[in-house]
């Protein structure tokens, strides 16, 4: 028998952060059968989440108060890794995976190049390793790949795409490595759904007003396996949940 499941993904910026500004009533409201966090920003044993119902699964960076990622899910995935097998990517706690049934779901947060794009070189080849992890899960079953994956694809997903051009986020080499992604097999399930809409963001920097004028990026995302096509019911962007710098979002599939 076939159900439908909500997911959410969230860059927290923060979960002890988070959870001072609200984290725990938004996750009570959206009640999602599986969260993905992105920049817990702790260690373990930081924090203790009373999350009646759901299976919490962490990944810590070994630099204090760093990056992190997290998988909070009601059902309980036949299989959990952690990171890509790579030494040289996998001390910042950045890939979660969970096996289930009739699917991966792959939780990331992406390193952003950073300002002056001093770290662009490795994220190029990040990109490269995780795609082609990405594509051996995907000989064994679908896929759903989700987080801040830092880089607004197209023009239609940054507010001021002429001024952001080469900045952090939107250079052509990391667009150019989002589209080689989804030539492969892969679909960005919001732009699925919608793909003329506007003025849809999912991060604003705490600078001049950002949020409050909506000169954001999208740079949160589902993707799915071209061949999950089926399953895929709707996608949304939570921009009027607060909390973090960015905003959740969802998708819904019916597995």
């Amino acid at each position: 028998m076939s159900q439908e499941l909500k997911l959410i993904s969230w860059n927290v910026n923060g979960i002890r952060a988070a959870v001072k500004k609200g984290f725990m009533d938004s996750f009570k409201e959206m009640d999602a059968d599986v969260f993905c966090l992105q920049e817990t920003k702790l260690q373990e044993n930081q924090i203790d989440l009373e999350l009646e119902g759901y299976h919490q699964y962490w990944n810590y960076a070994e630099k204090k108060g760093y990056s992190g990622t997290a998988i909070f899910t009601k059902i309980k995935p036949l299989n959990v890794t952690y990171d890509l097998g790579l030494e040289h990517h996998d001390q910042e706690g950045r890939i979660i995976t969970a096996e289930y049934e009739t699917f991966y779901l792959v939780t990331c947060y992406t390193p952003n190049s950073k300002r002056g794009l001093e770290r662009l070189d490795e994220r190029m080849d990040w990109e490269d390793e995780v795609r082609a992890y990405l594509q051996a899960l995907n000989q064994k079953k679908p896929l759903v790949y989700c987080g801040d994956l830092n880089v607004a694809h197209e023009e239609i997903d940054i507010k001021n795409w002429q001024t952001n051009r080469m900045s952090a986020g939107f250079t052509d080499q990391e667009r150019e490595k989002m589209s080689v992604l989804l030539e492969s097999g892969f679909i960005d399930t919001f732009r699925y759904f919608y793909p003329d809409a506007r003025d849809m963001y999912t991060w604003w920097s705490y600078m001049g007003k950002a949020r409050e004028n909506n000169t954001g990026w999208r740079i949160d995302y589902f993707i799915a396996s071209r061949n999950f096509e089926k399953y895929l019911v709707d996608a949304k962007i939570h921009m009027d949940i607060m909390g973090s710098d960015h905003c959740p979002v969802e998708l819904n599939i019916m597995i």
